[in-house]
């Protein structure tokens, strides 16, 4: 009965510090991809209302964004 316990409790002892390394080195590259996603959307912001149509068009075209949405992102270009 204990030995299930034991034997989780042995895997952590000798697994413990790799998945430390693993689970840091994933919180990493998320804070790197959130880093370039808000420097692209900051990139995006200085663009001019033409330019954000033409993105949100593609985005149209490419299926990753509705009509509506694209309504949307047209008014905001324009506002």
């Amino acid at each position: 009965m204990f030995l299930p316990f034991l034997a989780v409790f042995i895997y952590l002892i000798v697994r413990g510090k790799g998945m430390g390394e693993r689970a840091a080195a994933q919180q990493q590259r998320a804070q790197q991809e959130f880093a370039g996603y808000v420097r692209n959307v900051a990139a995006t912001s200085e663009t001019t209302p033409t330019e954000q149509i033409a993105k949100a068009k593609e985005l149209l075209d490419a299926g990753a964004i509705d009509q509506s949405e694209f309504e949307r992102l047209k008014a905001k270009a324009l506002a």
